[in-house]
């Protein structure tokens, strides 16, 4: 009868969020924001002699594709490139829609990375 009473186990507590380092933190967003402006720096320039035809009528996707990458020229054109960011022959509001949701789908990617910052997450200090 005594082999069938369990003992007491004790179990190791881990705290929920580990204390980390601030300048931890920061290195690794900067990492992060670097790594992705380079991304889009190199994407801007394979896209942008390939997709980018003066003489076609740019539409919906097009304009998500050069909105979502006009962010990436910035480098580009302070560098004294003539880089396409807008398309005169589009087809109206359909490339302005998509051009749009280009921009601000770049920008809640780049932005979302620079300002989260996961709950609970406590510095040593």
């Amino acid at each position: 009868m005594t082999d069938s009473v369990s003992k007491p186990v004790a179990v190791a507590e881990v705290p929920a969020h580990p204390h980390y380092s601030l300048t931890r933190f920061l290195v690794i967003k900067c990492v992060a924001m670097t790594a992705i402006t380079l991304a889009l720096a190199l994407l801007q320039g394979w896209a942008a002699p390939r997709f980018y035809k003066p003489d076609r009528m740019a539409g919906f996707n097009m304009g998500l594709l050069q909105g979502a990458l006009m962010p990436a020229a910035l480098p580009g054109l302070l560098m004294g490139h003539d880089l396409p960011i807008y398309a005169p022959n589009n087809s109206g509001r359909g490339y302005n829609i998509g051009y749009i949701l280009g921009i601000n789908t770049c920008g809640s990617l780049f932005f979302g990375v620079a300002f989260w910052h996961p709950r609970g997450l406590k510095f040593k200090r």
